[in-house]
């Protein structure tokens, strides 16, 4: 028949675990590997997944740890394979990928170094932060690119809170100074949750809510660029009400261990310093096989998600994908990567039976910010309605309702729904910040 896939076992590696890789192979699996159709592997460099609009809520502590997805029992119950590793090298004539050694915290190596051979080889990888080359970020920085990084702002957070205040009381004490350099959604959303966390440590005891000073530096004269100017306003006011210091117009120089350095010469002390000032593809990435690259090392990438090798596709994040219809690329945004998972995922079943692939078309249904328990903004897209402005209550369903559509597509609406029901009853028994 004509739509039977090719009696050839194809190998296909899904390299980056990611909103997007997670989902594909998921779905492959579900489709090709079931049936011996297709040998579907995902490779990443940690064990387990949190979709990355959520590594904000890790790094201040509050998400539910239930909410991580375990990549192997993941691939086991959705038959694809999960390799732990960090990509390294690509040969294209011979067709393989090459995975660096996987070492402990103490150096000893725990997996050596492998290859992988595959006939469809898809790039996931996501983004990094892109620092611009300005002195001092990789030392004195936090980042918020990957669950590690999360976690270890994280630790880092509650340590400095406890060595600033358990054991010191008075009006001396030297408040706690947090500062995040970009006004995206990242250092928006990060600021908002930081502030609960204060809030709730001094409910379980802890002094010291009013004494924690948030900074969120910003080169532009506005935040959440996204965001049209009304919500981006609001936005700004709802922080301001929270006693965030908003300095705006602000272009960083250099980080110090003791602060920030702006353009206009003005010393931002911090003892935190968070970098969420923009993105790149891994560096890598540019020398990966020969092929195309843009400036912030994107793989370059026609209307079908193809590299320049017929063999090589790419999505997400490290993807340069233009946008039909619009000026510049696809937006590095979740929906993005949750389409061209879908559009790929088409594409790789039409090849194998011998058809063309799917164009992907992106359709923007618009932004959101969460605030927290504060607010949620945004603005909706559609043909039908034009651009609408939503808040309060609605715009935070709809923000839920983002995570849950990623959750359908890798767990089924059986166990999202079972998944719901439990974290609502976690989130009443146990603590709301993790505090280790």
């Amino acid at each position: 028949m004509a739509d039977d896939i090719d009696n050839k076992i194809s190998k296909i590696v899904i390299v980056g675990g990611g909103a997007a890789g997670l989902e594909l192979a998921t779905r492959l699996g579900r489709k090709l590997g079931k049936k011996k159709l297709a040998e579907i592997t995902l490779i990443d460099a940690s064990s387990t997944h949190i979709w990355k609009p959520l590594l904000h809520e890790v790094a201040a502590g509050t998400l539910d740890e239930s909410e991580q997805v375990e990549y192997l029992p993941q691939a086991y119950r959705n038959h694809f394979r999960f390799r732990l590793g960090k990509m390294e090298g690509l040969d294209r004539k011979k067709k393989e990928i090459y995975v660096s050694p996987t070492l402990s915290d103490t150096g000893e190596e725990l997996i050596p170094g492998r290859t992988f051979s595959y006939d469809i080889l898809v790039m996931s990888i996501g983004s990094v932060s892109n620092t611009f080359n300005i002195q001092g970020v990789a030392e004195h920085c936090l980042f918020l690119d990957t669950i590690s990084q999360a976690f270890k702002f994280q630790k880092q957070l509650f340590e400095s809170y406890l060595k600033s205040y358990i054991g010191k009381d008075g009006p001396n004490v030297k408040p706690l100074s947090i500062a995040i350099v970009g006004a995206g959604a990242t250092g928006v959303e990060l600021a908002a949750q930081l502030h609960e966390v204060t809030h709730v440590l001094s409910i379980y005891g802890l002094n010291g809510e009013s004494t924690v000073k948030l900074t969120i530096i910003e080169a532009a004269m506005q935040l959440l660029p996204a965001l049209p100017n009304k919500l981006a306003t609001a936005t700004q006011q709802q922080l301001v009400s929270l006693g965030v210091d908003l300095k705006m117009g602000r272009r960083v120089t250099e980080i110090t261990r003791e602060g920030i350095k702006t353009h206009d010469g003005e010393f931002i002390e911090a003892d935190l310093k968070v970098w969420a000032a923009g993105i790149k593809a891994a560096d890598w990435i540019k020398n990966l096989g020969g092929l195309e690259t843009n400036h912030i090392n994107q793989l370059v990438v026609d209307s079908s998600l193809k590299t320049s090798d017929d063999n090589i596709f790419a999505m997400g994040d490290c993807a340069a994908c233009v946008w039909q219809g619009h000026t510049g690329n696809v937006p590095p945004r979740a929906q993005a990567a949750h389409q061209q998972a879908s559009a790929l995922y088409k594409s790789i079943v039409n090849r194998l039976k011998g058809r063309h692939p799917v164009n992907f078309v992106y359709h923007d249904y618009g932004s959101l910010v969460s605030l927290g328990k504060y607010t949620t903004v945004g603005n909706l897209m559609g043909h039908l309605m034009g651009t609408v402005s939503i808040g309060g209550f609605i715009a935070k369903v709809v923000y839920l309702s983002l995570y849950k559509m990623h959750q359908v597509a890798i767990h089924g609406y059986f166990r999202t729904a079972m998944l719901t029901l439990s974290n609502a009853f976690r989130r009443s028994v146990y603590i709301k910040i993790k505090m280790h």
